[in-house]
């Protein structure tokens, strides 16, 4: 039997059509998950907890884990694990939609390679206006995002689908600001744990201005720099 959780955090500046979109893309699925894990980082807007108690009574599957305070997506994340009940872990970012088979093909697999701790894949960015612009693509195989991951993220976080047991054994997400996934992926591969990367876009990603816009700046090349230092060590 197909078992496996999605995992979602969710703050109050999210857009509440972006967020139907999103959640509109997980439950239309080839495959369905048995549980969507949806982490509320802080107090919400009315129209994004109308969304979500609207989603919920259609939807028994839709478990909400709320938090008192945002606390940030590693620290959302972190919790929100510990909530999903199969060992098989999907995320998804509620501004972003996946692909109708996306958990179809990440799931199969993962089920053909017990060794794959994380199963990623390419994203397409789109905009609000429906235009489709660059197609992030990533190495492939496991040497090849090794040695990627020295310099670069290997992995675009909203495609994944991992073994929730491998991320708790390499400490779970930790908070680090714009950089969770790469923090996180960076210790997994030096536990020489293996990751591969589908060659095909899973997920098309909402860009907008502030997508860059906040990987620039003072703020960012510290937390960047702090990160390769501990990377490094």
């Amino acid at each position: 039997m197909i078992s496996f959780s999605v995992l979602l955090s969710i703050y109050n500046r999210e857009s509440p059509i972006s967020l139907c979109q999103s959640l509109d893309s997980i439950f239309v699925q080839t495959v369905s998950p048995n549980e969507v894990v949806l982490v509320e980082d802080g107090p919400l807007s009315s129209e994004l907890n109308d969304i979500i108690s609207e989603y919920s009574a259609k939807y028994p599957i839709l478990k909400i884990i709320p938090l008192p305070t945002n606390q940030g997506l590693g620290k959302a994340l972190n919790e929100g694990l510990k909530h999903c009940s199969y060992d098989i872990v999907a995320r998804m970012d509620t501004d972003d939609i996946a692909v109708y088979n996306r958990f179809q093909h990440q799931y199969d697999y993962m089920m053909a390679h017990p060794a794959v701790a994380v199963c990623g894949g390419w994203m397409q960015e789109f905009n609000d206006e429906g235009t489709y612009s660059r197609r992030k693509q990533m190495p492939q195989s496991n040497e090849e995002i090794r040695r990627y991951g020295k310099y670069r993220n290997p992995v675009n976080h909203m495609t994944v689908m991992f073994r929730r047991q491998a991320v708790l054994t390499a400490g779970n997400y930790r908070h680090m600001p714009l950089l969770e996934d790469y923090d996180l992926w960076s210790r997994m591969l030096v536990r020489g744990m293996e990751f591969y990367n589908l060659p095909e876009v899973l997920v098309h990603m909402r860009n907008n201005n502030s997508v860059y816009e906040r990987r620039g700046g003072k703020d960012y090349f510290r937390q960047y720099a702090s990160f390769r230092r501990e990377q490094k060590k």
